[in-house]
């Protein structure tokens, strides 16, 4: 490992080189309750490219969650736009899915896990012979096969997680989108999932976009974190994660430039 130089820079902005799969212009939403209006969002503009890892981080309120719901098409904009893939967003677009911190929000309990990713398979137009062979395919790749029979209340919380990103991946999205994917999980789940995430962005070529509010989390997996503001207005920091890949739990946080992003990060979100 190479000691970074005193004066060396370390946080990059990031600047976009190809066509991007997500992209938000000015983008502002507003909620409106009891007669007072409160802007969750507003005047977030932000390419991602096809391929990359983004997470998004911020102060709670900073409107990470609304911003994630924006891009899947599950919130309507108040200002400004979200494009998919080069067609505008105006509900669920079909290249995308979404992972929700609390699984069981896309778990059926009356469905065993096989059936439960065939559920997803069959989303995505597969026959219902072709559904059961995808279902296998992806429980293999989380590591679920031996639990194909049980049902989600018979799995442990980070088991459900897994099957849960087993499911939105079984309709072959590109676009994953995650809100606090591992909060709800013990701290060995935790690093495993963000392995077991790691691995599959990687072997699936997939475009991920992650809010979450760990810090070490985001350096570890992302390419790039987004910062937003904590007033909501719009973004603060978006920079470039230059920690070579693939990663592993210790060794890359035992590189000198992890503990440096972490340390700036930290101040972009605390101060």
């Amino acid at each position: 490992m190479t000691a970074l130089r005193q004066n060396e820079p370390v946080l990059e902005e990031v600047v976009e080189t190809t066509e991007p799969r997500v992209n938000v212009v000015d983008l502002g939403k507003t909620f409106t309750a009891g007669g007072s209006s409160t802007a969750a969002v507003s005047a977030v503009s932000l390419d991602i490219p096809d391929g990359q890892f983004v997470s998004l981080v911020g102060r709670s309120g900073s409107g990470k969650s609304t911003l994630l719901r924006l891009i899947a098409g599950l919130l309507t904009p108040s200002e400004g736009s979200v494009t998919v893939d080069g067609r505008r967003v105006s509900g669920p677009p079909a290249s995308a899915r979404y992972v929700f911190q609390d699984y069981g929000e896309s778990l059926f309990p009356w469905l065993t896990a096989r059936d439960n990713v065939a559920f997803g398979a069959r989303s995505a137009g597969d026959s219902p012979t072709d559904a059961r062979e995808v279902s296998a395919h992806y429980l293999d790749l989380v590591g679920l096969t031996e639990a194909a029979d049980r049902y989600p209340w018979e799995l442990s919380g980070g088991m459900q997680q897994r099957l849960a990103i087993a499911r939105a991946l079984a309709s072959r999205p590109r676009l994953l989108l995650m809100d606090e994917p591992f909060g709800a999980v013990d701290a060995l789940s935790r690093t495993r999932l963000q392995d077991l995430i790691q691995r599959l962005w990687s072997d699936l070529s997939l475009t991920i976009v992650l809010v979450t509010h760990d810090i070490d989390e985001a350096v570890y997996l992302s390419d790039r974190v987004v910062v937003l503001d904590p007033t909501g207005q719009g973004i603060r920091a978006d920079l470039a994660i230059d920690i070579p890949r693939p990663r592993a739990q210790l060794a890359s946080r035992e590189n000198a430039r992890f503990a440096l992003y972490r340390r700036e990060l930290h101040g972009l979100v605390l101060g």
